[in-house]
């Protein structure tokens, strides 16, 4: 890590500058509404992910790392996004995404969260790569606000994005925050999502055919009517 960082000694300023952007980009997701822009927005975090691996690679020398960023580029950043664009163009969804908090309240909330996630983390910052100080602050914060996304959203597909912005705030973590984790749990992380990724795609066909609607309001008024 040391020659490294005497060859490239910007990494360390570039590897802050992509994590600070990572927690815009949840920000960005937390206020979004429109399902396509949320996809969008994924794709950005999935190649952001991609290019901090990258660079935590070459800090590091860690080969497995190289790995890890080319299999984040095409899994989250590629893959993933393009089959949940394919997802709304065969279930047919253009509406906005139905919030139940509006965007000012809801970025309130997000703002109480991230002071929380840097207290809550600032106690283990001695115990990080001095490359990573503050980066798992960012990264305990992009997971809170992608819950608080998740769990605001009505609809079923905004909430999947909101469960795979989770997962890439803790790969964040895992690779950037901590500089590496072994490769073989990078690939069971990765299988995890896909797996859960692909079922939630079936559960979306299930919900259109039933109610013609992605909306989770109906699932809790067939629950009440029961």
């Amino acid at each position: 890590m040391h020659a490294a960082s005497g060859f490239f000694p910007f990494l360390p300023t570039i590897l802050k500058f992509l994590a600070a952007w990572m927690l815009l980009l949840s920000f960005a997701l937390l206020a979004q509404r429109r399902l396509l822009s949320l996809i969008h927005l994924l794709a950005w975090q999935g190649a952001t992910l991609a290019l901090s691996t990258a660079l935590a690679a070459l800090l590091t020398g860690d080969r497995l790392l190289w790995v890890s960023a080319a299999l984040t580029l095409g899994l989250k950043a590629l893959l993933i996004p393009a089959i949940l664009h394919r997802l709304l163009r065969r279930l047919q969804v253009r509406a906005d995404v139905e919030m139940s908090l509006n965007v000012t309240s809801t970025q309130l909330v997000g703002i109480v969260l991230v002071i929380f996630a840097f207290s809550l983390a600032a106690p283990l910052a001695g115990t990080l790569p001095v490359a990573t100080h503050g980066m798992l602050g960012i990264a305990l914060a992009a997971f809170l606000l992608a819950f608080l996304m998740m769990i605001t959203r009505r609809k079923a597909i905004s909430q999947v994005v909101g469960f795979l912005a989770m997962d890439n705030a803790l790969f964040f973590a895992a690779t950037s925050a901590t500089l590496g984790m072994p490769l073989i749990v990078e690939l069971g992380i990765a299988l995890d999502a896909l797996i859960g990724f692909i079922i939630l795609g079936v559960f979306f066909f299930h919900i259109r055919e039933n109610f013609e609607s992605l909306d989770l309001h109906w699932l809790e008024q067939l629950r009440e009517d029961r």
